[in-house]
């Protein structure tokens, strides 16, 4: 059998494992074990053993308990309850202000957490409940807070651009950076299809009464303090980072512990917080670590097998296609595997696999990096069985149906799309803000 079938057959393995609902890291280490086993014999279980010494050696992997940390600090102290309220006074008064007050409430939240899904619980449990309590179209609302969670894996500290960059071995501080204009770019042309759209429609979000938006001018500068603290936090892990003075990992440390600070000072950390903080942080990281180790044991076999230069070969020799069809083609399949895979899921699994194509064509690994993330967060909520479709769902109040969840974010993919393709267009967009402070 070809080293090219024998790729193809690990591959079609792999996502047979998948559709019958196998665990990611069983799926991908499973196949990658008995490939390895089959092919070199007892030697194979190195395989394994390497990846695993390369997964304790890797030194910025510190940064993900970190990060995840110092979201559910975040996140379970309720600081993400003042930001809503100051958004709730400051925007009342616009149409659609509160829907748009939410998106301003998802990036302050991804720049505090690095995670959708906790973009998506703090929107669903907060935001909704007030925005439909004041006749805000149930449908608009739930496209705005589906939108502004994707945005938490595009915002530094984005956790996934960390799993990116350990896996394409491309700098975790210029793919933040690279991040920062998509995400606030995607941010603000959400924020113009809403005020747009509230505008041509005032029933769709309609401003806040006289009486709501009668507030002493003393207590919107108080709770425009909240949404400093965010800043605060963020500025005190990014600013020392950007300039040089401390790695990533102690950014990532000086993060976590500011924002334990921050709600010890308000007071909003007891042991019951804290406790959940600590659980939720473990869970998720040795999730992530034992995907990370399968991808690699999945990579150290395709690599052995010489599969990329194979795929490589295929599309540019035998098919005679051109490296920018060749990038669409693996965007289609990102969008493809999205409607049953997550983010996390579709990057260690097509990482040993795209990543070195891409390279190999010759496209800049951060711009890609900001590509692939765009691109999976569409099809995270694209239906039939886009993931946050389904969250989201579990999350809402009973009135609110899978059809409407179905109907409401179609605008904002359409959004989104148009985004990626700006991106895609014009390279500098992403990459701009990390050559200029990189190349100081």
């Amino acid at each position: 059998m070809s080293y090219e079938m024998i790729a193809l057959l690990m591959f079609a393995s792999m996502m047979l494992m998948l559709l019958t609902g196998q665990r990611v890291f069983g799926a991908i280490g499973g196949v990658a074990a008995v490939a390895a086993l089959a092919l070199w014999g007892t030697g194979g279980s190195d395989v394994p053993f390497a990846a695993a010494m390369k997964l304790m050696k890797w030194y910025p992997l510190l940064t993900l308990p970190m990060f995840i940390f110092m979201g559910y600090v975040l996140s379970e102290s309720k600081i993400a309850d003042d930001l809503y309220k100051m958004f709730h006074v400051w925007m009342g008064p616009v149409s659609g202000g509160l829907a748009i007050g939410t998106i301003g409430l998802m990036v302050l939240v991804s720049a505090m957490n690095g995670l959708s899904v906790a973009g998506m619980a703090i929107g669903a449990t907060i935001a909704l409940p007030e925005l439909l309590r004041r006749g805000y179209d149930k449908k608009m609302v739930t496209g705005v807070i589906q939108a502004g969670s994707s945005l938490g894996i595009l915002v530094p500290p984005s956790v996934v651009l960390v799993l990116y960059a350990m896996i394409a071995r491309a700098p975790v501080g210029q793919l933040w950076l690279a991040g920062v204009v998509p995400g606030l770019m995607m941010a603000t042309m959400f924020v113009v299809y809403i005020y747009i759209r509230c505008r041509l429609n005032p029933s769709l979000g309609p401003v806040l009464s006289a009486e709501e938006r009668n507030v002493p001018m003393a207590e919107k500068f108080r709770l425009l303090g909240a949404g400093v603290l965010p800043l605060v936090i963020f500025a005190a892990m990014m600013v020392p980072f950007v300039n040089g003075w401390t790695s990533l990992v102690e950014s990532s440390a000086i993060g976590a512990m500011t924002a334990f600070l921050a709600a010890v000072v308000k007071r909003r950390m007891n042991r019951t917080v804290f406790e959940t903080c600590l659980r939720q942080t473990l869970a998720i990281s040795c999730m992530f670590m034992w995907i990370i180790l399968a991808a690699l044991g999945f990579g150290a076999v395709f690599d052995g097998l010489g599969a990329v230069k194979a795929i490589e070969s295929l599309f540019t020799e035998k098919l005679g296609l051109d490296p920018w069809m060749i990038l669409i083609l693996m965007q289609i399949s990102f969008l493809l595997m999205g409607t049953f895979l997550d983010d996390t899921a579709m990057l260690v699994i097509v990482a040993p696999l795209y990543v070195p194509l891409v390279a190999a064509l010759g496209f800049d690994l951060v711009w890609y990096g900001v590509l692939y993330t765009i691109t999976t967060q569409i099809a995270y909520m694209t239906p039939p069985f886009g993931y946050n479709l389904f969250l989201m769902r579990a999350m809402a109040p009973p009135e609110i149906t899978l059809r409407d969840i179905y109907g409401s974010i179609t605008p904002f993919v359409m959004v989104m799309v148009l985004a990626l393709a700006l991106i895609m267009i014009f390279p500098q967009i992403a990459l701009w803000l990390p050559e200029y402070v990189y190349g100081r």
